[in-house]
């Protein structure tokens, strides 16, 4: 049992003519606090949330898919915007498709001043341009061997922030493409 001792022992000093009636030392019991205080920690323990890990989702493609047959997709190149990303954080990204860029390719930096302005820009602009608003652009994000991890992340990152409604990472880079990489890995 779990108690509390005061150091009283009553009476008086010794040698003192007053007779003082001897007290009783003054427990008091702590058991009941001490199993309220885990019953109490058991509670908050089991009914608090843990934080949740944030992930970003990805649409991946079917394991059961067929990849040997390749169809091949008819995409709009007012709405495509291609971003290839090189070693040291360099970045180049053009507006249309890989064999027929309708802007040339244009360095860019990460962040705000860089790669969301132009993204914010033609994600405003592309529905004017194809007089359809459910028609949004299109981001095709082709790191090289040397970008890194990081870098990927951060133009993820972009396209959440810009609500980009599609955008694709592919790995395999065109003819010209290899070109403007070799530019950037330099």
């Amino acid at each position: 049992m779990a108690e509390l001792n005061t150091g009283d022992e009553g009476g008086g000093k010794k040698g003192a003519k007053k007779v003082r009636s001897k007290k009783q030392n003054s427990k008091v019991d702590l058991t009941a606090m001490v199993d309220l205080a885990f019953l109490l920690i058991t509670f908050f323990m089991l009914t608090t949330s843990l934080s949740k890990p944030q992930s970003m989702n990805l649409g991946l493609p079917d394991k059961e898919e067929d990849t040997t047959k390749e169809k091949p997709l008819k995409v709009d190149e007012r709405r495509t915007m291609t971003i290839i990303m090189g070693k040291d954080n360099k970045l180049k990204w053009f507006m249309g498709l890989p064999s027929a860029p309708i802007t040339q390719p244009k360095a860019d930096v990460y962040g705000k001043e860089g790669l969301r302005k132009a993204i914010l820009k033609y994600v405003a602009q592309v529905p004017q341009i194809t007089g359809d608003k459910n028609k949004g652009l299109i981001v095709i994000i082709k790191p090289t061997i040397k970008s890194t991890y990081r870098n990927l992340v951060d133009v993820l990152d972009e396209m959440a922030i810009c609500d980009v409604p599609t955008y694709a990472i592919v790995n395999e880079l065109q003819p010209e493409e290899k070109t403007i990489a070799n530019e950037m890995n330099k």
